[in-house]
C-alpha cells in the first residue's frame, strides 16, 4: 500500500528501462523496499526505538567498507573516526538504560541496515539509465517492490476490513512524503555525492526527531543527550568529502613548510 502507489505515480512519463536495467531495478527494489520494509516493521515492533537507531547508526561504517570492493574506494582513518563518533552520539542521544533486547528484532534491524547499505553502494555503482531522472528511478524501484509485495500481502494479511480517515491520512503521508519526496531526494543526492557522504547524513535523523520532540512535545534534553547531538553533528561534518580534502591540503601545507 506504500510502495505500489508511489511507483505508479512516479513512472508517469518515464521511459521503460531496458532488460538490463529492469534486472537492476528488481535487485534495488528488494534492497530498498520489498525486503527492507518488512524487516523495518519487525524491528519497530520488537525493539525500542533507541536500540534500532543505534544499530542503524552503523550504516556509514558499513557503506565505507562495502564501497572498497564495489566502488574502488579506500578506507580513510577519518571515516572510521567519524563513524564511531556518530554511533556513540546516537547511543547517548536516544538509548535508554532500561532498553530491552530481542534477538529477532536485532537480526531484523541488522538485516535492514545491511540491505540499505548495499542498495546505497549499488545505486552509486550503477548510476541511472540515460535520460531517466531520479524521480523515474524511484518510480520503477517502488513499482517493482509493490508488485512483489502485493501477492505476499494478499496471502498473508489480506485487504483491511475498513479504513478510517486517520489510516488514509497516514497512507497519504507515507506515499507523498516518506515515499515520493524522500526517496526522490535520496536518489538525487546519490547522483551528486559519494555513497559514504550521503549515508553519514542519515545520522541527522535522530537529531531531527529529538529536536521535533523538544519543539512539538516539550521534551527536555539532559547533558548526555546534548553531548550525543554534538558528536553526531561532528560525525556528519567529518564524513563529508570536503573534510577529507581540507585535511589533505592542511597536511600538504604543513609538510611543505617543514
Amino acid at each position: 500500500m506504500r510502495s505500489l502507489p508511489t511507483g505508479l505515480v512516479l513512472i508517469i512519463g518515464s521511459p521503460i528501462p531496458s532488460r538490463r536495467w529492469m534486472a537492476r531495478f528488481l535487485v534495488l527494489s528488494v534492497l530498498y523496499a520489498s525486503g527492507l520494509f518488512p524487516l523495518l516493521f519487525i524491528a519497530a515492533y520488537r525493539l525500542p526505538g533507541g536500540v534500532a537507531a543505534v544499530i542503524n547508526s552503523l550504516s556509514p561504517l558499513l557503506v565505507v567498507v562495502i564501497s572498497v570492493p564495489l566502488l574502488g574506494t579506500r578506507i580513510r582513518a577519518i571515516q572510521i573516526v567519524a563513524g564511531l563518533l556518530g554511533a556513540v552520539g546516537v547511543a547517548l542521544l536516544v538509548l535508554r538504560s532500561d532498553a530491552r533486547l530481542d534477538a529477532v528484532g536485532l537480526m531484523a534491524m541488522a538485516g535492514a541496515v545491511i540491505m540499505f547499505g548495499a542498495a546505497t553502494v549499488l545505486t552509486k555503482r550503477w548510476g541511472h539509465p540515460e535520460g531517466m531522472t531520479s524521480i523515474g528511478v524511484t518510480g520503477w524501484i517502488f513499482l517493482l517492490a509493490g508488485l512483489t509485495l502485493l501477492p505476499v500481502t494478499l496471502l498473508i494479511e489480506g485487504l483491511p476490513d475498513h479504513l478510517t480517515a486517520r489510516n488514509i491520512g497516514g497512507l497519504i503521508y507515507l506515499v507523498l512524503i516518506s515515499g515520493i519526496l524522500a526517496y526522490a531526494l535520496w536518489f538525487w543526492g546519490l547522483q551528486r555525492l559519494s555513497a559514504s557522504a550521503v549515508t553519514f547524513l542519515t545520522l541527522l535523523n535522530p537529531v531531527t526527531a529529538a529536536l521535533l520532540g523538544w519543539v512539538v512535545l516539550d521534551q527536555r534534553f539532559n547533558h548526555w543527550q546534548v553531548l550525543g547531538a554534538v558528536l553526531i553533528l561532528i560525525s556528519v561534518v567529518l564524513g563529508q568529502p570536503g573534510t577529507y580534502d581540507w585535511t589533505r591540503r592542511r597536511r600538504s601545507a604543513l609538510a611543505s613548510r617543514v
